[in-house]
């Protein structure tokens, strides 16, 4: 266990802040809150803090499985669950079936890990890297409760193959493979005919003179095409209305008023009342992610209205850091609208039309106020909303592994340290920006995805490195891998099962708030 002394002289040492600090809020109304120097989150004596209490329904299997139909690949335990979908059922069996599914998943992958492993001992040594490749990348991801029962053979074997595939080359699969390239095709045509599938629902869905916005969340949970995750987008968060007449007349005035906005309010960017937000916001724009988008000029120069703007109409809380990530996905997705580019991130901006830029500028800044209004606690004085979900987060790891908790809490390691960044910044700090946009999908297909279900994400998110956790025994090294947790390989599927897994929370513990407590 380590030391207050050696902690502090580590730190020390390396001259970089300690885990959990953050540079907070500048030019608003109130002085800056450190949550490390205020002691205790919850008084002594108060009731721990636990999600609100939603009045209970009888649950059917269709609702739990047409939620997450897309989180794993169909497989065959389809006839079973559909054997019993007809059945109403409580919570424990949901969750047992939800566990199933999962395992099924897994012992798929495990097969095609097998088949690959096959293939490449039959093929010339030059080949093996690229049938790897045409094979895909099968390493299984763990479900909390597979983790808990992995042999220690099991996890050799994974962490073994995990290190070979992650070690081989992108490149396209070779034809001179026999029967590769054959596979590769198939397994692309399929995918190809599934997401034309879901991009022609979402069409139909949105082609009608009025939009159901109940059956749209449903069919975005899985993912939102990228074709149509613009105007999904704009519907989800509240900012377009469902009819479709009123769209364009809505799109006019919204970006007419916001524009006012900036006549009226930006250039008091200088004044004495205003100067440390712009400066703030100056600031922290270059810290953003992707590096190439951030730094060109256009795009610095789009954002800091927009965080201005907003700082200035929301006193209460005025502008804190790490609202500035929260505009980022937002504006990428909006850009997908105009352009035909995948990589949006290393797209010139500048290259856009003046109008068009206007447009983008407009709908970022009010999708984003739509989403700060229902997490506003988490910036105003002394960032409460923050403070509160990081107990309830130690409190859900608690119950539901005791012993990635408890060795965290033998190490001396607080959540506040490394789940603050999570909570302030809705893990964008910890995913590449393609999860964030397929996690946001489901934020905003979630009723509170974006204060409540992420609380449920970021226990997943913790437990799914319960190995690589349990495995560090110094708190430096423990924060050190807590702050920067290796995902920048991560794709949809890795975010699809982790969506699985806190869903699957989320259906256990959110009408239950009693489990939280021991």
């Amino acid at each position: 266990m380590a030391s207050d002394s050696g902690r502090k002289q580590f730190w020390k040492r390396s001259g970089a802040k300690v885990p959990g600090s953050i540079q907070h809020v500048y030019g608003a109304q109130h002085p800056p809150f450190d949550p490390l120097l205020h002691g205790t989150l919850v008084k002594p004596g108060s009731k721990p803090p636990t999600t609100p209490v939603k009045l209970k329904k009888v649950s059917t299997f269709q609702e739990f499985e047409s939620n997450t139909s897309d989180a794993w690949d169909l497989g065959d335990d389809d006839d079973e669950l559909l054997a019993i979908a007809a059945e109403n059922l409580n919570t424990e069996v949901v969750m047992e079936t939800a566990h199933k599914v999962i395992q099924n998943h897994s012992k798929l992958q495990e097969q095609h890990k097998f088949q690959e492993e096959h293939l490449q001992e039959e093929k010339q040594e030059e080949f093996a890297q690229l049938t790897s490749v045409a094979c895909g990348d099968n390493r299984l991801v763990k479900s909390v409760s597979e983790g808990h029962t992995a042999s220690a053979s099991d996890n050799a074997s994974e962490s073994s193959s995990m290190q070979r595939s992650q070690s081989l080359p992108q490149t396209s699969a070779s034809p001179l493979v026999s029967g590769i390239g054959d596979y590769n095709t198939s397994v692309t045509s399929a995918l190809t005919e599934r997401e034309a599938s879901r991009l022609d629902k979402f069409k139909q869905l949105l082609a009608g003179p009025n939009t159901d916005l109940d059956e749209l969340r449903k069919l975005s949970w899985s993912g939102i095409p990228k074709q149509v995750r613009p105007i999904a987008w704009k519907l989800l968060s509240g900012y377009l209305p469902a009819n479709v007449d009123r769209r364009e007349s809505t799109l006019q005035r919204k970006r007419k008023e916001y524009f006012a906005f900036v006549e009226q309010y930006y250039d008091s960017r200088n004044d004495e009342n205003h100067q440390d937000t712009y400066r703030q916001i100056h600031i922290d724009i270059p810290r953003m992610s992707p590096e190439v988008l951030r730094l060109q000029p256009k795009v610095t120069e789009i954002f800091e209205r927009i965080l201005f703007i907003w700082a200035i109409r929301h006193p209460a809380s005025g502008y804190v850091q790490g609202i500035n990530d929260l505009v980022t996905p937002f504006f990428v997705v909006f850009i997908c609208e105009y352009i035909e580019e995948e990589e949006v991130e290393n797209f010139d901006v500048s290259s856009l039309a003046e109008e068009v830029l206007q447009n983008i500028e407009a709908d970022s800044y009010w999708c984003m106020s739509k989403l700060l209004d229902g997490i506003q606690d988490n910036y105003t004085f002394a960032q409460p909303g923050i403070q509160k979900k990081v107990k309830m987060l130690e409190e859900l790891v608690s119950r539901i592994d005791e012993q990635v908790h408890r060795h965290l809490d033998q190490h001396e390691v607080k959540y506040l340290q490394f789940a603050f960044r999570w909570m302030n910044n809705l893990l964008m700090r910890e995913v590449p920006l393609r999860c964030t946009i397929r996690l946001w999908d489901t934020y905003q297909s979630e009723p509170e995805g974006f204060s409540h279900f992420h609380l449920y994400v970021c226990a997943a998110f913790l437990v799914r490195w319960r190995k690589e956790i349990l495995e560090e025994k110094d708190f430096q090294e423990l924060l050190i891998f807590l702050q920067n947790l290796p995902t920048g390989r991560w794709g949809n599927e890795d975010i699809s099962v982790l969506l699985a897994e806190a869903y699957r929370l989320k259906f256990a513990f959110a009408d239950a708030p009693n489990h939280y407590k021991k």
